[in-house]
């Protein structure tokens, strides 16, 4: 006769969907490696292009800064020499 602590029939349940879900996953990582790469990733022509996009936009903005600074330069010095 089982006591009510006794849980091996469920003990058996547990192992063997333990054992399911980690064959599964094991199934799942063996397909997701025969899954060629370029078919999970953007093209080469959009991965260069999306590089192009931020090189150009990240120069745009370092010249936007060096334009800035050489005009707050250039009124400093102006506002220099106005008070000599």
């Amino acid at each position: 006769m089982k006591e009510l602590g006794d849980h091996s029939c469920h003990k058996a349940n547990d192992d063997s969907s333990r054992r399911g879900a980690f064959s599964f996953l094991g199934i799942a990582a063996a397909l997701g490696l025969a899954v060629p790469a370029t078919a999970l990733t953007m093209s080469e022509a959009e991965t260069q292009t999306a590089g192009m996009d931020r090189r150009e936009d990240q120069c745009a903005g370092r010249q936007d800064r060096r334009t800035a600074s050489q005009d707050r330069r250039e009124d400093r010095r102006n506002l220099y020499v106005q008070q000599k």
